[in-house]
């Protein structure tokens, strides 16, 4: 089942084959923050900010996941990474 960004339950995202694709796409969005450690967990973990979550979705009609992973991934190649 493909996977999808939301926020507020609204799918803002194309539809991807995996949740790691989908947290790429969110990472390179600036929507992936570190929160301090709890006691069960050494080190920051990596969360989405407020309001948005990765769900599983149904790709719409004549929608390509892996196709919208493709593309994704080329862009990402072409556009310079700046580190946060």
């Amino acid at each position: 089942m493909p996977y999808a960004l939301f926020c507020n339950d609204a799918q803002i995202s194309k539809a991807y084959p995996a949740e790691a694709d989908v947290w790429k796409l969110a990472h390179r969005s600036g929507l992936v923050v570190d929160v301090a450690n709890d006691d069960e967990r050494p080190g920051p973990r990596r969360v989405l900010d407020n309001d948005y979550e990765i769900k599983p979705c149904r790709a719409a009609q004549g929608e390509d996941p892996a196709k919208n992973k493709a593309d994704a991934e080329q862009q990402s190649r072409m556009e310079p990474e700046f580190n946060s």
